[in-house]
């Protein structure tokens, strides 16, 4: 059932949340430190393991992929919106290394484009 997959999302965020908040109490951040990202970690394992012992249904997978086309990127703007609060708010070398590693990106798409292309597919 449908419901089957949201309930299963709904975990991954709870659980990636708990281990994002523990994490970040750890290391001595006073906040939710790669809780999206343990969130889509663990979501992708639990699939994959329900999958292969084929207990995952049509209809579940339907809800998974249906919440999760709207929730990841609402969820990365607003991880996105936090590191640029944060960058802004740490100085000018955190401002320094965000621009760095976007510049970094950006020129390293074409090469990145090209990885898996067989020779006959460059023009």
């Amino acid at each position: 059932m449908i419901i089957y997959g949201v309930a299963l999302l709904a975990f991954c965020f709870l659980a990636g949340k708990i281990l994002g908040f523990s994490l970040g109490l750890c290391i001595g951040v006073e906040g939710d430190v790669g809780g999206v990202g343990f969130a889509m970690l663990l979501l992708m394992l639990i699939n994959l393991y329900l999958k292969k012992k084929g207990w995952l249904k049509l209809a579940t997978t339907q809800g998974i992929l249906f919440w999760s086309s709207m929730y990841i990127p609402i969820i990365v703007a607003m991880a996105a919106t936090q590191n640029v609060n944060a960058a802004i708010s740490g100085g000018p070398v955190a401002l320094v290394a965000g621009a760095i590693v976007t510049i970094t990106g950006f020129l390293l798409v074409p090469t990145i484009s090209k990885i898996g292309l067989s020779p006959k597919n460059h023009d």
